[in-house]
């Protein structure tokens, strides 16, 4: 077959840019890795025939074939994409890990544990795995994975064999916040919770939550509450977002007899939920309800939240980092961050 029917054929081969070149394909394939003893005229003119062909160069599936790695690293995130980037804080972890990951030249794909991608977790061509996310499954995902002897990284979650831990002090910043409202006076204080468990369904904070939480990160904030607070009433949200926030404000503040004066939400799009929910009432913020949240997410917002800012990037860039690592044959070791406090105009005593 000759070039030009070859080109009518489908994708150019570089057999094809060789026999246009007059080289080898062996001598065509060293011209494009930039490797071995070849002239710079041969590859002038090699790579000026692949533009002729419009050859873009040798296949990445069989490159990967070749070097056993597919040169991509799985992100698995717990909501819905749709859901997942509604949240400043995956973003700013997303752009960190593509930081590092990007400059090592490996792609990012992004996965999600919902509905029937646990399949698309067991089989999906990646070398590695990031888990992004509060997740109350992460058990599952971290099974499938061993099994199939990828390299772990997981951001937030509790220590577990084999998968590096990039974590944040969770317990320590949440008993930070609610200490604060502890010292404006608040003694009636609430909860609005990331999900708890699995089945993400919203409802009334049990007493006995501990017994069925497998969220990590709303473990221990939660734990921070109590650690200042003792048992506090609340209300677990199904996700963290704005539409769930109002959701809990609205149980939580329904009943002006055992109505908080102070809520703790766990994320400040829960924390903005809360205060529309506190608005639809007619309850002003802060003078009837002060309201705390966590993240220090830039969101477009009338309030300045008071909150706990947490390094959502450089996490991201540890992550990045620890995977990149670990990919290379190296062992890393876990990173611990710590979030500040940023008091807005949310909190105040109670009225």
């Amino acid at each position: 077959m000759t070039t030009e029917a070859s080109q009518r054929h489908g994708r150019p081969t570089l057999a094809a840019v060789a026999a246009r070149a007059g080289v080898s394909p062996s001598t065509a394939s060293l011209a494009f890795s930039g490797a071995g003893p070849v002239s710079d005229a041969t590859r002038t003119r090699v790579l000026a025939a692949a533009e002729e062909l419009d050859y873009a160069g040798p296949d990445p599936r069989a490159q990967s074939l070749r070097r056993g790695r597919s040169g991509i690293i799985g992100v698995v995130m717990e909501d819905r994409l749709a859901d997942a980037f509604r949240d400043p804080m995956n973003v700013a972890m997303l752009d960190g890990l593509a930081d590092e990951t990007g400059a090592a030249g490996a792609a990012l794909l992004l996965l999600t544990e919902t509905g029937s991608e646990l399949a698309n977790i067991a089989s999906a061509p990646m070398d590695a795995v990031v888990l992004i996310g509060c997740s109350p499954s992460l058990e599952d995902i971290v099974a499938v994975l061993r099994q199939r002897g990828l390299p772990i990284v997981a951001v937030e979650a509790r220590p577990m064999d084999a998968v590096l831990s990039i974590g944040l002090r969770n317990r320590e910043g949440s008993a930070l916040i609610a200490r604060h409202l502890k010292e404006l006076g608040h003694k009636r204080v609430a909860v609005a919770s990331l999900p708890t468990e699995r089945s993400r369904s919203a409802r009334p904070l049990e007493a006995d939550w501990a017994d069925s939480a497998t969220s990590e990160v709303a473990i221990q904030r939660l734990l921070g509450v109590e650690d200042v607070f003792g048992p506090v009433a609340g209300f677990v949200a199904s996700t963290s977002s704005i539409d769930a926030g109002l959701e809990a404000g609205l149980a939580l503040l329904a009943d002006p007899a055992t109505r908080p004066t102070g809520v703790i939400a766990q994320s400040d799009l829960l924390a903005l939920g809360v205060i529309r929910a506190a608005e639809q009432l007619g309850l002003e913020v802060p003078g009837d309800l002060s309201v705390v949240g966590f993240d220090g997410a830039r969101i477009d917002s009338a309030y300045d939240l008071t909150t706990m800012v947490q390094p959502a990037v450089e996490k991201g860039r540890a992550a990045g980092r620890a995977v990149v690592e670990l990919l290379a044959g190296g062992t890393p070791k876990p990173v611990d961050f710590t979030s500040e406090f940023h008091l807005g105009d949310t909190s105040g005593p109670p009225g």
